[in-house]
């Protein structure tokens, strides 16, 4: 059956709906009332294992074990479906231009802002949603984490400050000798230095540290992201008009 077409009806860009359903205040809510589902349907579900008491112990114990079994089968899983979630996909420029959360109040929150995903669409949600938020936290997090990897890494840190001393070099010889008169030997130049900082990274393992604070970052994000629960951004007030 075909449907004609309605001359009122109206085609809303995603990125639009989004951010409309963002300023709104419905993604929390789509958040909260997912999870209020999920908490019925477990109950629900446990409500019916416990009544199977009545039938003999070989019956309950099976069921009680069934139940518990698909549980934590389905917790894997959705903790297994946040490999597969691009976390940046959604990500904007204007995302970062924008003030860094309070971390106590907005980015780490109460206990109570921390709940298991019920569905993997729900840990996408929150793992997007999230991330757009708390862009700068997380950058903020990757940064002290190699942070600490140099500190961890004595010769990494060395290795790193050699490679930013060679092109500070390079930018004050190339300044002093007018090397943009003589584009040639300037790219010669420049492709010599590039090999040199390579083998200053790979021989001071700059790169391990970089490897380390990139991969417990990207865990950290991903596993607060997927947890925290969607709240309310605070709007900034506007003053009165006098």
């Amino acid at each position: 059956m075909a449907f004609s077409a309605n001359p009122l009806a109206l085609s809303v860009p995603d990125p639009t709906f989004e951010s409309w359903l963002r300023d709104s205040g419905y993604l929390e809510v789509l958040d909260q009332r997912t999870s209020d589902l999920h908490r019925i349907s477990t109950t629900t579900t446990a409500t019916s294992s416990n009544s199977a008491t009545a039938d003999p112990p070989p019956v309950a114990t099976a069921v009680s074990s069934g139940f518990f079994l698909l549980n934590v089968l389905n917790h894997i899983g959705i903790l297994l479906s946040l490999i597969t979630i691009n976390p940046f996909s959604k990500l904007t420029n204007e995302d970062f231009a924008r003030d860094t959360p309070p971390w106590t109040l907005g980015f780490v929150g109460s206990f109570d802002s921390y709940s298991f995903p019920s569905s993997r669409s729900q840990a996408r949600m929150r793992v997007t949603e999230n991330n757009k938020r708390y862009c700068r936290n997380y950058f903020t997090l990757f940064i002290v984490f190699f942070a600490c990897s140099l500190y961890q890494i004595p010769i990494a840190l060395a290795g790193l400050v050699s490679s930013l001393a060679l092109w500070d070099l390079f930018a004050y010889c190339s300044k002093r000798w007018g090397l943009d008169n003589h584009p040639v030997t300037r790219e010669c130049l420049l492709r010599l230095l590039q090999c040199a900082t390579a083998v200053v990274i790979f021989v001071c393992n700059v790169q391990t540290a970089i490897i380390y604070a990139l991969a417990v970052s990207y865990a950290v994000m991903m596993l607060h992201a997927s947890f925290r629960k969607l709240t309310p951004i605070k709007q900034p007030t506007k003053g009165k008009p006098k």
